[in-house]
């Protein structure tokens, strides 16, 4: 900022040296002067440059560590934000936050913000030039400000108008390439190349639009005001014309006037041009402190936990999802004894995901409570729940990195390779990571791409049995694996499972035949409950979707031969 006032303090010193350099070397030939004023010039120029280039690469520096602090900022509430934000906020919009609307706040902390001061201090200084040298004059140049000021009030709205209607379409330019890259095979298999483009094309076409009518307000400004601008300097130059035949003004006097003020379009007319950064980069802010103004999820638990036994009580538990009229889970209570294997099943909809998803607190039930080893989670900080939880779900989700950071992910203490390996063994899945070119050191691309279906689910797994921890949530963790690797990691699980609590969620009755206790889901409430001969016997809803299995397998058997 000293370095950028010392740049702007140089604009009102040029016509200030041009005075004395017409009256004194030209008027009066003054030696002293012939002298004196190209040394000053030279210097004024040197000064000049020397701190407009400090101030530029400084202000440059602070903008950048504001938009790493900003996007530091973002990242962090992204990691605490509850699940249900992401339910309602696309992942385009998001990374839009991070990309575009930062940017945005970066161009107003950098050139807008290095005009602002640099030319703002410079039309101060000119004009304090210019009221020194003749206040009449000068006061008959300022009769512009209201019109001016009038002009940036109006632009300055439209701009803020625009700039975060923008903000909303480079969210959904984001969230529609975001969708083509995620699901490309979908897009390649059933013919929407046509669909996409189109789509693309009318995003992209909204963006083009807005931006150029951005630029039409911001364009629209700067005309006008030099308009003003050159009005006023035409009627000084006439009144100083008479007061200059009258005797009133020095030749060196009415060029440095009319200097200061030829000097004064150039700052005015960049001034009137930041405004459209300046709007852009409010209208980010926005956004930006909006996002970081969302409350995280909640974790106002004080007990802490070592590790849990591993007893789960639901009391009286209910669920609505937000937005949603019928509840998914409805007064639902259940208990579970350390070391117990629950299977949960039922039709699409009854609330198995749902309930697995309220354990470890995705989720906030709507009414009723659980307790883990007679304590109710809420109560219970956030970190230590979660430590004694181990999950797999049915969409795995890998990172970009080798087999072995992926297996080892999250395990709290860094894990040996012999004890990756010892996991990656239990889930039968050496066999396949042995054939890959680095072994456990092999990259897998984004979220596993490299890797078939079973080969995921099976490192997913792994993941989970590095983990160690006393309770186990399966949300159709075998789905992706043929028959012979379903039958090794169900052995695997089984292993597992023993001195552990373990909820299975299946759609595959077959795999959990073995359970301990089966609980029959229906509509968020429990149907059924008991063990897998003993519901058959019932010939209730397990009956009847056992059945309905059975048939289908049957029937793929008859095609098949």
């Amino acid at each position: 900022m000293l370095a950028t006032a010392a740049a702007a303090a140089t604009e009102p010193m040029i016509p200030a040296l041009i005075r004395p350099l017409l009256d004194g070397s030209f008027v009066e030939k003054d030696p002293h002067s012939i002298r004196l004023m190209p040394i000053l010039l030279v210097t004024v120029f040197i000064v000049r440059g020397i701190a407009g280039f400090i101030g530029s690469v400084a202000m440059s520096w602070i903008a950048h560590r504001v938009v790493m602090d900003l996007r530091k900022a973002l990242f962090n509430k992204l990691l605490t934000l509850p699940t249900r934000y992401f339910d309602d906020h696309s992942a385009g919009h998001l990374l839009s936050r991070l990309t575009y609307d930062v940017t945005q706040v970066m161009n107003a902390t950098t050139e807008a913000l290095i005009v602002l001061v640099k030319d703002g201090l410079s039309v101060i200084g000119l004009l304090g030039w210019m009221l020194y040298l003749n206040w009449k004059l000068s006061l008959m140049a300022l009769l512009i400000v209201p019109g001016v000021a009038l002009i940036v009030r109006a632009v300055s709205r439209r701009l803020r108008r625009l700039s975060r209607n923008l903000q909303e379409l480079m969210g959904d330019f984001t969230h529609v390439v975001d969708e083509v890259l995620q699901g490309h095979k979908v897009i390649k298999i059933f013919g929407g190349q046509d669909y996409e483009r189109e789509r693309f094309h009318h995003v992209n076409n909204r963006v083009r639009q807005f931006n150029m009518k951005l630029v039409a307000a911001a364009e629209a400004s700067g005309p006008l005001v030099q308009l003003l601008a050159v009005l006023a300097l035409g009627a000084v130059i006439y009144f100083a014309s008479l007061q200059s035949a009258a005797d009133q003004i020095t030749v060196g006097g009415f060029v440095s006037l009319f200097g200061a003020m030829a000097m004064l379009l150039s700052p005015i007319k960049r001034l009137t041009k930041i405004n459209e950064q300046l709007q852009r980069g409010l209208a980010g802010a926005e956004t930006i402190f909006a996002l970081l103004d969302e409350p995280p999820e909640r974790d106002e638990g004080t007990r802490t936990l070592g590790r849990a036994r591993g007893e789960v009580r639901f009391q009286n538990l209910s669920h609505r999802y937000q937005n949603d009229s019928a509840e998914v889970i409805q007064d639902l209570s259940l208990e579970v004894r350390p070391g117990e294997t629950i299977a949960l099943v039922g039709p699409s909809g009854s609330g198995k995901t749902t309930l697995m998803a309220l354990l470890p607190r995705f989720y906030e039930p709507l009414s009723g409570d659980i307790l883990l080893d007679g304590v109710p989670v809420r109560d219970l900080r956030l970190a230590d729940l979660r430590a004694n939880i181990a999950y797999v779900s049915q969409d795995i989700v890998l990172f970009n990195d080798t087999v072995a950071a992926n297996i080892a992910y999250g395990s709290g203490v860094p894990a040996s390779e012999a004890e990756i390996i010892q996991a990656a063994e239990h889930a039968q899945a050496m066999d396949f990571i042995r054939e890959l070119p680095q072994g456990l050191q092999t990259l897998i691309g984004e979220n596993g791409a490299r890797l078939s279906g079973g080969q995921r689910q099976r490192i997913a797994i792994a993941r989970a049995l590095l983990k160690n921890a006393p309770i186990l949530i399966l949300d159709e963790a075998t789905s992706a694996l043929d028959t012979q690797s379903e039958r090794k990691v169900q052995q695997a699980l089984d292993t597992l499972r023993q001195g552990r609590t373990a909820f299975v969620i299946a759609h595959r009755l077959s795999t959990i035949e073995n359970a301990d206790r089966i609980v029959v889901l229906d509509r968020g409430r429990i149907a059924e409950i008991g063990h897998h001969a003993e519901l058959l016997a019932r010939n209730g809803l397990y009956a009847s979707l056992y059945r309905l299995q059975a048939e289908g397998v049957n029937a793929t058997k008859l095609q098949n031969k």
